[in-house]
């Protein structure tokens, strides 16, 4: 007797089809899965075991063989469990498969239970591009599942459950996801500008940054506010769109991230490793892939602070993500595509003991430790940050008398505003959503300069030793603040103030 039931597993981010084959014969009874099952896939056979015959059903005394098909596709994790126990029923019933556009997902606790799973959302998203259209899965993971739009979700509690909705024919029980209620996507924060005293010029810089999605550097001697600043940043970053938080979703969820009780991000991410993290915990890997920290600030804030405290390798390996918007993680089996748009904002000290150029405190460092201290942070790193901004020590006047800053609230607004500008003008370009993503290719299209901010530009570099990457910086980060005063064109004023983000560079500290 012989049985088959669609399943998935999560490939990266991506969910690929499984068939879960079940043929049963006549011998001396034996349970074997085959199919490249890990640990965790082959202990479910006495889940299953317990499962059917706690449900009341009898399970079949037979030599049992379980395929789970492609053969080569590692399989990991408890998600077989449904999926497993439902093909063995149908196989000891003569059913020899459901209909083509149905799957089964989940776990099962030994008394029949099903238990929500990882993962489920590109599991399902993988299914219905396979053009599965039903899927049975625990209902602890029906808020997930039901953020793919277009497909019949069957949540069910137990494995007897699971049977009768297929005897059913599918008729009863099922949940179109069309019906889910939008959820709410904006950036609200604990935290608010309105708290922060003086330091005017970086509470310009963050606004510019989130405008256009440009990273941003913040030097300063401790205690001036970089890590305050740094948390208040999400609070002035524009909405969520549907189409992101569906993207974000995917990756906490492939990460096994997601909790039961809000299964999906509604805000934009904001993550910020101990710089002792490891290597692999930023970029992403492991022997079964996983997305690290650049991946999970998708669509959102990778904020590492300490910055010249993490490991070279580590600050080195985010030039391909920074650069080209993903990471790829190869290994001997495939290479694997996590997304990673994000916004890098480091916070450092300008030397080890952080007083280094401060107005009210010593600096007792030598230049070869000053040296060492920020030779970690390579050029061509730090010419991917576009905007570098000197966070200074304030007096006690500052700290005392100082009046409170604008809200984030009004800061958002003009943000909003200036992404609106953005989206018009890339509507037409395939992957460029922001300012920042703009490529070297389409400046000259985007970037119109007037005649006196030419000249303007050009003198400048003629003074300076800026790479042609800081070229094409100044004008992306330029065009930014003239979408913030609502200009077609660039000022002079608005690449003068560009220039002004260039000025905390690695040679003005040594």
């Amino acid at each position: 007797m012989y049985s088959v039931i669609f399943s998935s597993v999560v490939n990266g981010i991506e969910g690929s089809l499984v068939k879960v084959e079940v043929n049963l014969l006549k011998g001396i009874p034996s349970f074997a899965i085959v199919g490249l099952p890990d640990s965790s896939v082959k202990e479910s056979k006495d889940r299953v075991q317990s499962a059917v015959y706690n449900s009341g059903i009898e399970f079949p005394v037979k030599k049992i063989t379980v395929n789970l098909a492609p053969a080569d596709v590692r399989k990991e994790g408890a998600s077989f469990d449904l999926p497993i126990a439902v093909t063995i029923i149908l196989a000891s019933k003569g059913m020899k498969k459901l209909s083509d556009d149905a799957a089964v997902i989940g776990e099962l606790a030994l008394d029949g239970s099903c238990r929500p799973v990882s993962g489920v959302l590109p599991m399902v998203a993988g299914l219905k591009e396979n053009g599965v259209k039903k899927v049975i899965l625990p209902r602890g993971n029906e808020s997930e599942a039901c953020l793919i739009k277009g497909l019949k979700i069957f949540p069910v509690e137990t494995l007897r459950q699971t049977i009768e909705v297929i005897l059913n024919d599918f008729e009863k029980g099922s949940k179109r996801c069309d019906e889910i209620e939008a959820v709410d996507r904006t950036s609200h924060s604990e935290f608010d500008f309105s708290e922060i005293k003086g330091q005017s010029f970086a509470r310009r810089a963050f606004e510019i940054s989130a405008a256009g999605g440009h990273n941003i550097l913040l030097v300063g001697p401790p205690g001036a506010g970089k890590t305050m600043l740094a948390r208040r940043y999400p609070s002035i970053m524009p909405d969520l769109t549907e189409e992101e938080m569906l993207e974000t979703s995917l990756i906490w969820s492939a990460a096994g991230l997601l909790s039961r009780e809000k299964p999906y991000i509604e805000r934009r991410p904001f993550r910020s490793p101990h710089h002792t993290a490891s290597h692999v915990a930023i970029v992403g890997g492991g022997s079964e892939p996983k997305p690290g920290e650049v991946s999970l600030a998708h669509n959102g804030v990778l904020f590492l602070d300490e910055f010249p405290e993490f490991s070279k390798k580590s600050i080195e390996s985010l030039r391909q993500p920074i650069e080209d918007g993903f990471v790829t993680i190869s290994r001997i089996k495939g290479s694997v595509v996590f997304p990673s748009r994000f916004v890098l904002l480091a916070a450092m000290n300008p030397c080890p003991c952080g007083f280094r150029g401060d107005r009210f405190r010593h600096c007792n460092c030598s230049i070869g430790e000053v040296r060492k201290y920020l030779g970690k942070l390579s050029g061509p790193i730090l010419d991917r940050i576009d905007i570098h901004v000197e966070v200074p020590s304030l007096s006690f006047e500052e700290i005392v008398w100082s009046k409170s800053s604008e809200s984030s609230r009004d800061i958002r607004k003009r943000v909003a505003k200036a992404r609106l500008a953005q989206w018009q003008r890339f509507r037409e370009e395939d992957k460029i959503f922001n300012n920042s993503q703009m490529p070297g290719s389409k400046i000259s299209k985007y970037c119109l300069l007037k005649e006196k901010s030419e000249d303007f530009l050009k003198g400048a570099l003629n003074r300076s030793t800026l790479t042609a990457r800081s070229y094409d910086k100044i004008l992306r980060v330029s065009r930014t603040i003239a979408d913030l005063e609502s200009s077609d064109t660039i000022a002079r004023e608005h690449v003068a103030e560009a220039l002004s983000y260039m000025q905390v560079d690695k040679i003005e500290f040594l």
